[in-house]
């Protein structure tokens, strides 16, 4: 082997040690941010806005992997636990889902029955009762005969609302006055006040909520259930 040659030899060699280096070195720095990185898992994020108290299902979601390492600890991981669950605030599109943006959907208990009426958007709902919420029904009737005093009645106090659906349009007929929209409002109830619910539905001139404020158990008086206009003079 001429000097050339071994040359040639030794600047090949050298390659081969400084190829094999930068490989090394490449292996050092996936090590070092896979160190401070750490390994993926599967979290979820909404493909869409999701209205508040709306039913939660696997199709309104997609997988995304993120560093376990930069995953929140309340990060849904599995959609299994889902089911019966409702949101709590609009959930936009591309938001990661966490446990604490969600809460059990509210159910019926023993003795309740679920009734769903429509309720005008503009003077009975305005955004604020959501699903969990308590309310007074209020009804208010023409007088029995003529000459008698219209009245406005609480006919149920503290009802639970089970669900409040999306704004629909209402088949109008032309004789008869009233909302063009309104919004189905499901209420959890006892017999009696169902019974009070159908009734002011089929015949009351208007029914209307009135939200109850959080904590507030007891039912008004007697005397402050029923309103005659004469009772103010």
């Amino acid at each position: 082997m001429n000097s050339r040659q071994r040359r040639g030899v030794i600047l090949l060699i050298l390659s081969v040690l400084c190829a094999l280096g930068a490989f090394a070195g490449v292996l050092v720095v996936i090590g070092d941010v896979n160190s401070k990185v750490g390994s993926e898992v599967v979290a979820y994020r909404a493909k869409g806005d999701i209205a508040p108290y709306s039913p939660l299902g696997a199709a309104q979601f997609e997988e995304v992997k993120v560093p376990r390492r930069w995953l929140p600890d309340t990060a849904v991981t599995d959609l299994g636990t889902l089911k019966d669950k409702i949101v709590l605030t609009t959930l936009k599109k591309g938001s990661l889902l966490q446990a604490d943006m969600v809460v059990d959907r509210p159910q019926l208990q023993p003795g309740e029955q679920e009734i769903a009426i429509m309720i005008d958007a503009a003077t009975g709902v305005a955004g604020k009762i959501t699903s969990g919420a308590k309310v007074n029904i209020l009804a208010t009737f023409k007088g029995a005969k003529e000459g008698d005093p219209a009245r406005s009645m609480i006919i149920v106090a503290n009802a639970r609302v089970l669900n409040v659906g999306k704004l629909t349009p209402l088949d109008k007929n032309s004789e008869k006055k009233g909302p063009a929209e309104a919004v189905p409002i499901t209420f959890a109830l006892g017999t009696k006040d169902t019974q009070r619910v159908a009734y002011a539905e089929s015949f009351a001139e208007h029914v209307r909520l009135a939200l109850v404020a959080p904590g507030t158990d007891s039912a008004p008086a007697p005397g402050d259930r029923t309103y005659t206009l004469d009772g103010d003079k």
